[in-house]
């Protein structure tokens, strides 16, 4: 009998090493599979059928997501920055709430000495804050965070926190 049950867990774990993760996700795609019949197709749309479906108020959606950064000057991660620059540039995925925003230390000497207040461009996405940049310097700063939200779209949803960090040249 115990020769039997060695031979049965020998057997299962070759087979599982065999089979590895095709087998696995074979068996679960094999049970996920929708036993019952079909019954009939959706009609599909006609070409030039341009009609917005109805949407559920909880399905996601460009509206109702928050906004998140799409790109940032300079460039998260970049390591040679120049230190004429004189500006951070964000831009978001949507439009923002103008005079709402989040620039938020990630410690008081990663945070770069401001020359003015941040501003919205015309855009209503890309928000500026006027810097002056030291050579040779980590900054990193949080565009929203844990403790802070403020930059918002104009329906309220607050942006999903973004660590910029970058290095200026020596």
């Amino acid at each position: 009998m115990m020769t039997w049950t060695k031979v049965k867990i020998a057997a299962a774990v070759v087979a599982a090493v065999t089979l590895g993760a095709t087998g696995t996700v074979s068996v679960k795609n094999a049970l996920a599979a929708d036993p019952a019949p079909r019954t009939t197709a959706k009609p599909m749309a006609a070409p030039g059928d341009t009609k917005p479906k109805p949407k559920d108020a909880t399905s996601p959606s460009f509206e109702n997501a928050p906004p998140v950064v799409v790109k940032t000057v300079p460039q998260a991660g970049d390591t040679d920055v120049d230190t004429s620059t004189t500006e951070i540039r964000v831009t978001y995925s949507k439009d923002m709430l103008d005079g709402s925003w989040s620039w938020s230390t990630w410690g008081q000497e990663l945070y770069p000495k401001t020359t003015g207040k941040p501003h919205y461009e015309p855009d209503k996405r890309t928000c500026v804050l006027p810097v002056k940049l030291e050579p040779g310097h980590t900054y990193a700063i949080w565009l929203n965070s844990q403790n802070f939200g403020n930059f918002r779209d104009p329906d309220g949803h607050s942006a999903v926190p973004y660590l910029l960090i970058f290095e200026t040249k020596k």
